[in-house]
C-alpha cells in the first residue's frame, strides 16, 4: 500500500534529533591564522548588510530537505532524506541520507553521496549537518542507543573521512568557517542532560575537530553561543553574570580572543532566564529573552515562548528592554531569531503568526508575512518557511527565495 505524504513527513519530523556532543582528550592544535575582516558578501559591494544572495532553485532533488547550510561565500550543503514506507508493514519502510551541494560559484546544486547508512524508517533521522566555511562541512549522526559517529568533508562532498569527536587541545581564537558550540566538560563526556558544566569549542574547518576556546567569557556553567559570526564579524555567547545571577551577554570583535561581558536589564529570581539569542541588524542589536510572560496567569501556552525583547544602539555596551511579554499580549513567542531591519524594524516570527514593530520593538502589530523558523547562516539571516521553500536576507528588508527538494518525498516499498 502507497502510504500518505503527511504521514511520512510527521514520522521523519518527529525524529529528528540534535546529535549529542562529547569532550574527553587533550591534545595540541594547529596554529590558528589571524582572522580576517569580515567580507563584503552583497553583489552591489555595499557592505554585509547589503542584497541578499542568489541562491539556485533545485526543487527536483530527491526527498525531503533538512539541515540545509551556507558559507559566506555562497557555496553550501543540505542534508538530503529520502523515505520508502509500507503502511500494511511498517518494519519495511527505509530512508536514505545523502547530500546536495552548491560549489562556490555553481548555478545548480549536486547530489552526492554521503557515509550516512540507509536507516529503518520506524528510527527515523537523527543525523545533522554543520557547515564550516566553502566546501568543508560536518556531518554528525547517532546519540541516546545508537552509536555516535561523525564524518568531514573539505572537498564539497566528493570524499568523506571518519573524525573523533572528542575535544582535543585548545585553540586561540576562532578561524574563519569555524563554529562556535558547547561541550561537555564535567563530568568529562557525559551528555546534555547529565551534564554540570559545559565550555566553549570550536568545530574547525581544517579538521572537523573539536578545540576548546582558550580565552571563553565567564558565564556560568552552561554557556549559549551563537554558532556562527554576525555580518559585522562580532562573536556573542550569552549565559549567566556570576556577580548578579541574572542573564548576560558576552561579545567578541576579535574571533573569540578577548571578550566583553555585561548583564541585561532583566530581573534575576528563581524562573530568571539563563540565556538569550542575538541577532545583530543595520542599526542595532537585539537580544530575545525566552520564556514565559513574567506577568501570571492568562494567555494559551505556546511553544518557544518570548519573555522579552532589548535592544542596544551602542554595539552591546548598554541595553534597554523594549518589549516584555504579558499574557495577552504578543509577540508571546519567537521561533528562532528575530529579524531587524534598518530605521527600528524588526520582525518577530511566533508559534502560529509573526509580529513586526517600526520602533524598535516597543509596539507590535500583527504581519502580513506568515511564520517561519529563523537562523543565522553565513549568506545572513535564512528564513524556512515550509518542507520546501527558504528565503535569506542580509538586512531584514529585501529578501531572495529558493525552493528545495519540493518532490513529495514519500516512496512505495512495494
Amino acid at each position: 500500500m502507497r502510504s500518505t505524504r503527511t504521514a511520512s513527513l510527521a514520522a521523519c519530523a518527529a525524529l529528528l534529533l540534535p546529535p549529542l556532543l562529547a569532550a574527553c582528550t587533550d591534545s595540541p592544535a594547529p596554529r590558528t591564522p589571524p582572522p580576517k575582516r569580515p567580507p563584503s558578501t552583497s553583489p552591489a559591494g555595499d557592505g554585509p548588510f547589503g542584497a541578499p544572495a542568489r541562491i539556485p532553485s533545485a526543487p527536483g532533488l530527491p526527498g525531503w530537505a533538512h539541515g540545509v547550510g551556507f558559507a559566506a561565500d555562497g557555496s553550501g550543503f543540505v542534508l538530503l532524506v529520502q523515505c520508502v514506507t509500507d503502511e500494511a508493514r511498517p518494519a519495511n519502510g527505509f530512508c536514505r541520507q545523502q547530500v546536495a551541494v552548491l560549489d562556490r560559484g555553481a548555478r545548480s546544486w549536486t547530489p552526492r553521496s554521503t557515509p550516512l547508512p540507509e536507516i529503518p524508517a520506524t528510527r527515523g533521522v537523527t543525523a545533522g549537518l554543520t557547515v564550516l566555511g566553502s566546501g568543508r562541512a560536518l556531518i554528525e549522526d547517532g546519540g541516546g542507543d545508537e552509536p555516535e559517529r561523525t564524518w568531514f568533508t573539505r572537498d564539497g562532498g566528493r570524499t568523506w573521512r571518519a573524525v573523533d569527536r572528542r575535544t582535543v587541545g585548545r585553540t586561540p581564537a576562532i578561524p574563519d568557517g569555524g563554529v562556535l558550540t558547547t561541550a561537555c566538560a564535567a563530568p568529562e563526556g557525559a551528555g546534555p542532560d547529565a551534564c554540570a558544566r559545559e565550555r566553549l569549542v570550536v568545530i574547525s574547518p581544517e579538521d572537523g575537530r573539536r578545540r576548546a576556546l582558550a580565552g571563553a567569557p565567564e558565564l556560568g556553567a552552561h554557556p549559549a553561543p551563537a554558532p556562527v559570526a554576525e555580518p559585522d564579524g562580532s562573536w556573542w555567547v550569552s549565559g549567566v553574570d556570576p556577580a548578579s545571577g541574572r542573564v548576560a551577554v558576552a561579545v567578541s570583535r576579535d574571533a573569540g580572543r578577548s571578550w566583553t561581558a555585561g548583564p541585561l536589564p532583566s530581573p534575576g529570581g528563581r524562573n530568571a532566564a539563563r540565556h538569550v539569542t542575538v541577532v545583530v541588524g543595520p542599526d542595532a542589536v537585539y537580544a530575545a529573552e525566552p520564556g514565559d510572560p513574567a506577568e501570571p496567569g492568562g494567555g494559551e501556552p505556546v511553544r518557544n515562548p518570548l519573555r522579552a525583547l532589548h535592544r542596544s544602539l551602542d554595539g552591546g555596551r548598554t541595553w534597554t528592554r523594549t518589549w516584555t511579554t504579558g499574557p495577552a499580549r504578543e509577540p508571546r513567542s519567537l521561533s528562532g531569531l528575530p529579524v531587524p531591519g534598518p530605521g527600528g524594524r524588526v520582525w518577530v516570527p511566533g508559534d502560529l503568526r509573526a509580529y513586526e514593530s517600526t520602533d524598535g520593538g516597543r509596539t507590535f502589530r500583527s504581519s502580513a508575512h506568515g511564520t517561519a523558523w529563523v537562523r543565522r547562516t553565513g549568506i545572513g539571516l535564512l528564513r524556512e518557511d515550509d518542507r520546501c521553500l527558504f528565503r535569506s536576507t542580509r538586512d531584514g528588508v529585501r529578501w531572495s527565495e529558493f525552493r528545495l527538494a519540493c518532490v513529495d518525498p514519500v516512496g512505495d516499498a512495494g
